[in-house]
């Protein structure tokens, strides 16, 4: 723990100017963000005594081991680069409002050829229309059903898509009238863009034109006897109506609004948003998170507003935002809202009327949501607790391991052998600090070697890490010989994180080796564990525990030990630890399959420099395989479009030096493929082995 006088600046250090500020702890890795219209006066706050803060920022100054800052000419200026900086550096101690779940959004691509109606989560695309977000799939998936009886849009997947217009057959959704079957070219593109385009105006909010144009074709129709066609506009009439009763009018039509309200107590605050467009509700979801200090409602708000509008512009920033109380001051905040939209954005708090009436409706479920995320919270603190401490009693640690890392090693026969590291803190997963290693130490299949190697590199880094930052005095790192010096860069060679020397004394970012667990778990029995062990030993580290956690019986298994601890099967730690090693092997075969399919679709011209994706295509497309390609001449390549005759020089010499793969096999029929087949009868892409043994056999001996 830090006393904040040993790094408060000296008196007329800070400027009294508007600025960003970070405090950063002892291993230089930023843990809070803040903003200031006067620095001097908004750090001073922080450098007063202890007793009189907010027992969390009491928390953050004394785990702060520096503060800096970076001046700025406006406020507006300050709120970009806060957001920027807690973007980019995830401080643990700033407002972070995250997501309960992952919402749903109906989304049209109107970044394709033929836009595809269909539902999307996670980071908002570019070309892409959303609506929503949505509490759930099916009612998205309702919605839709509905609404392709009037725009019957494409739904289908790309591969769908492609293998329709191969065969010349629509899918089922096309024969039934719920697509216009674009891939059999029933309707142009251009009118299927127009289709696309009606289907967002409706959802956009712009209903009355659209219905009043149907009722108006279906009373046309009726006139002139067409009672066939009368009816079916009747119950497209129907089916949209049902589609809009699913979203209740609220306001009046054609209000743009967001509607944010905050329900608080001393440590949490929970934010409920509505998403208005046309009038009606379109989309709702919910946030919930920790106060790190003494926060007024108002700056809750602003933090929210850079959370729920840092990412977005045009359209997808309402005209009017409302919310429980301003932030102050309100100017530059709105100054940004605005920028962000490309047009003027009110923000204020409803007064009277209709639109403080669902307000009011928005408060009670931020106070519903508040009071279920503590009941949740509370068990499942109580759980992680009784976990940790379990697994503290069972391997006779001194402290619960509130670190722990877990690390598993994966193959195929031998293959592209690969390791995996995870990280749980306080019983959660810190996916931001998993890892991946390459073994490069030696060829073949030896899990005990594999993890004597990845332990004795991850935990070289954490020794090179320390001596960097200035944790020893005497400059020697435990393990090296005497005079030895430190080598970063060679002992991280072959991780997925960049060598020592690339980061800086300004890197904040939480993606260093630096951190060390108090427990480190293996995927294995006793071989795994004496070999983590032993890589401890050689480095001199002594003070973190390993185990081991069989897969057979699930037992665990101490350095030295003859028999396992067998913990009870309905302990709440072997449940820790189950989930914790299924996620080392899940991170661990992901990165493995991922190196396989790379291998398998590696071709000798990858390695020709310069030569892109494109231009490889164009000449296999010209040759017709990669065995024709390598019997032509230069002036042959230099045929193929975009082909200059060094290029074409590099491509000979590089195919003369690559070994040809063995003949293609149909794993079907077990029929050894003539290359000189036509592109389209090949089996896999040019230069891909294809593998003899049938695919449940090549799964059941993958590691």
């Amino acid at each position: 723990m830090a006393d904040p006088s040993s790094y408060r600046p000296r008196p007329g250090e800070i400027p009294d100017s508007p600025g960003v500020y970070r405090f950063r702890d002892e291993h230089r890795r930023v843990i809070y963000v803040g903003k200031a219209k006067s620095l001097r006066q908004r750090l001073a706050n922080y450098f007063q005594d202890l007793a009189g803060l907010h027992p969390r920022t009491r928390s953050m100054v004394t785990t702060a081991a520096s503060v800096e800052w970076t001046v700025v000419s406006t406020e507006v200026e300050a709120l970009q680069l806060e957001y920027s900086w807690i973007k980019e550096y995830d401080p643990r101690f700033n407002v972070k409002y995250r997501d309960d779940k992952s919402y749903p959004y109906l989304a049209v691509t109107m970044n394709e050829e033929f836009p595809r109606v269909q539902v999307m989560r996670g980071h908002k695309k570019k070309g892409v229309r959303y609506f929503g977000p949505y509490a759930h799939a099916w009612a998205i998936r309702d919605t839709v059903d509905l609404m392709l009886r009037v725009f019957p849009v494409r739904t289908c997947s790309a591969g769908v898509f492609k293998n329709a217009a191969r065969t010349g057959r629509p899918c089922l959704l096309g024969y039934i009238g719920k697509c216009s079957a674009p891939c059999v070219e029933r309707i142009s593109p251009e009118d299927h863009r127009e289709l696309a385009e009606e289907f967002c105006d409706f959802m956009a909010g712009r209903t009355g034109t659209y219905l009043h144009r149907l009722e108006r074709r279906m009373a046309e129709a009726a006139e002139e006897m067409e009672y066939e066609r009368a009816a079916r506009l009747r119950d497209d009439i129907g089916a949209l109506k049902k589609a809009m009763e699913k979203n209740a009018v609220v306001l009046a039509d054609a209000t743009d609004a967001d509607l944010i309200a905050v329900a608080e107590d001393e440590l949490e605050a929970a934010v409920q948003i509505f998403h208005v467009r046309g009038g009606r509700v379109r989309g709702q979801r919910g946030w919930v998170t920790d106060k790190v200090e003494e926060i007024t409602t108002g700056a809750l708000v602003e933090h929210a507003l850079q959370q729920l509008y840092g990412e977005e512009t045009g359209d997808a920033v309402p005209r009017e935002v409302l919310v429980p109380a301003l932030p102050d001051p309100v100017g530059p905040v709105q100054e940004w809202l605005t920028g962000r939209r490309g047009a003027n954005v009110s923000l204020r708090v409803p007064q009277r009327g209709d639109k403080k009436a669902l307000m009011e409706t928005v408060q009670r479920n931020a106070q519903q949501a508040l009071v279920l995320h503590k009941t949740k919270r509370a068990s499942d603190l109580t759980t992680r607790s009784r976990a940790l401490e379990e697994i503290s009693d069972a391997l006779g640690l001194d402290s619960a391991p509130l670190r722990i890392e877990c690390y598993d090693i994966s193959h195929l026969q031998g293959d592209d052998v690969v390791a995996s590291m995870v990280v749980f803190e306080d019983g959660l997963a810190r996916k931001s600090e998993y890892r991946r290693f390459q073994i490069k130490g030696f060829a073949g299949q030896d899990d005990v070697r594999s993890m004597h190697e990845v332990i004795t590199r991850r935990f070289r880094r954490y020794l090179a890490e320390k001596e960097r930052t200035g944790e020893w005095t005497d400059g020697e790192e435990p393990g090296a010989e005497p005079g030895a010096q430190a080598d970063p860069g060679a002992a991280a060679a072959g991780l997925a994180e960049p060598p020592a020397s690339t980061l800086t004394e300004d890197d904040g970012r939480p993606k260093r080796f630096a951190y060390p667990p108090q427990l480190v778990v293996v995927d294995g029995g006793a071989p795994q564990v004496a070999a983590a062990q032993r890589a401890l030993d050689e480095l001199g580290i002594d003070d973190i525990a390993v185990c081991g956690l069989a897969k057979r019986l699930e037992e665990v298994w101490l350095p030295g030990d003859d028999d396992p601890v067998v913990l009870p099967r309905t302990s709440e730690g072997l449940y820790l630890l189950q989930r914790i090693r299924d996620e080392a092997h899940r991170f661990a075969i992901t990165y493995q399959r991922a190196k396989r399919a790379k291998r398998f679709r590696s071709s000798p011209l990858d390695d020709v420099p310069g030569l892109g994706e494109t231009r490889k295509q164009a000449l296999i497309k010209h040759f017709g395989s990669l065995k024709r390609l390598r019997s032509a001449t230069i002036e042959q390549i230099c045929d193929v479009p975009g082909i200059g005759r060094k290029t074409a020089e590099t491509i000979v010499a590089a195919l003369a030096q690559a070994v040809p793969g063995g003949p293609a096999v149909n794993t079907a029929t077990g029929e050894i493929m003539d290359d000189t087949e036509e592109p389209g009868q090949q089996t896999g892409s040019p230069g891909e082995p294809v593998s003899t043994g049938a695919p449940d056999e090549r799964r059941g001996q993958e590691r």
